[in-house]
């Protein structure tokens, strides 16, 4: 495995780290906030479907006992 030059290396580092482009405030307020929505909905979603399950297994049991 062949080494570098270290001033090469951290020139090159400098340069691909010159090249990030970093989120506005208001870029990162709205990610966050859409995660926040996303995740509740998904909660929402799952809440209803397990409610819609659990009605439909006891009124399928209940029919059995």
């Amino acid at each position: 495995m062949a080494l570098g030059n270290p001033i090469q290396f951290i020139q090159q580092t400098r340069a691909e780290i010159s090249k990030i482009v970093w989120p506005t405030r208001r870029e990162v307020i709205l990610t966050t906030v859409m995660v926040f929505v996303m995740a509740a909905l998904a909660a929402v979603f799952f809440a209803l479907i397990d409610l819609a399950i659990r009605s439909g297994l006891q009124l399928l049991l209940g029919f059995f006992s």
